[in-house]
């Protein structure tokens, strides 16, 4: 069986263990006189879970946090469900998902990205309009500390997560270079939430061997190893609803064809509700299979609880 219906397959096992389990019992659990008291999930503040990052984990748009997405604190459970486009002047690149929190401990994401090479596909030696598709199902577990709760101390929250990553247009990624078509990033993130002074910093390191995030598959003609790359974001609540940032994220080069270069972006996320939130942002992907100085809008819609 080939390894995308493997992933596709644990997908459809995963979420419907976790709603059974997790869910069912948070939406109606019963008080000590027998009687059902409620949901038991929302309990976090305003935009402490996060938004959407690009490869489906709570963080920014192009960097996971060490938050756990969705509302749920310590005894209950979030959830999210997010769809991102992002265009630059000669790429664009549409991403959808679901991330589960349980416990505001573990969290479990899946997420399906389409890169379209539009109009550039020919001079790539593709077809016009030529598509790449990629399967991102992470995991990401809490190992100490409370963004929240550690306001009084230093440390940071701090998780440890993983993303695991197949990119199905196989055969054209190894034919420009890419070792393989499948690949897994291990990532430690450290988060820490001012609260008096609006403001979240986090930084991320990342062992991986992606091409542009494995749109362009894994390791290549110049390197196969893995690499430890940095990724950092500060954020700044202009109110309880929104909040300003901006993020780095350094890259590998392993292609010799295409040198990559690194990403960053600047943004504005709006969450009327604990239910709905937008994010807005101009990013820059530097160049892009030759293609120089990619650089547009993203913007991402997400809802959960």
């Amino acid at each position: 069986m080939k390894l995308r219906t493997h992933l596709r397959s644990l997908a459809r096992q995963v979420l419907p263990f976790v709603a059974c389990v997790v869910l069912m019992p948070g939406l109606a659990h019963a008080d000590g006189d027998g009687v059902a008291s409620g949901p038991t999930f929302g309990g976090k503040l305003l935009l402490t879970g996060g938004v959407s990052q690009v490869e489906g984990a709570a963080g920014g748009g192009l960097v996971p946090w060490a938050l756990i997405a969705g509302y749920g604190t310590g005894d209950q459970i979030g959830g999210d469900a997010h769809g991102t486009y992002l265009k630059t002047e000669d790429y664009s690149l549409a991403t959808y998902g679901v991330a589960v929190g349980v416990a505001n401990r573990l969290e479990i994401s899946m997420a399906r990205q389409t890169f379209d090479t539009l109009d550039v596909g020919p001079k790539l030696g593709l077809p016009s309009g030529f598509k790449f598709n990629q399967d991102i199902f992470g995991l990401k577990v809490r190992v100490i500390g409370d963004a929240v709760l550690d306001q009084d101390t230093w440390l940071p929250q701090i998780a440890a997560g993983v993303q695991f990553k197949h990119n199905e247009q196989g055969d054209i990624v190894q034919a420009v270079g890419a070792a393989s078509n499948s690949g897994t990033d291990f990532y430690l993130s450290a988060t820490k939430l001012f609260l008096a002074q609006s403001v979240l910093v986090n930084a991320t390191v990342r062992m991986t061997k992606a091409n542009q995030f494995g749109l362009l598959g894994f390791g290549g003609d110049l390197s196969n190893s893995y690499h430890p790359e940095f990724e950092g974001s500060a954020a700044y609540l202009l109110s309880k609803s929104v909040a300003v940032g901006a993020e780095y994220r350094t890259k590998p080069n392993n292609l010799s064809f295409a040198r990559e270069q690194n990403a960053y972006d600047a943004f504005v996320a709006w969450a009327p509700t604990k239910y709905f939130s937008l994010t807005a942002s101009y990013v820059n992907l530097g160049d892009i299979a030759t293609i120089r100085n990619q650089h547009g809008a993203y913007i991402s819609a997400q809802v959960g609880f």
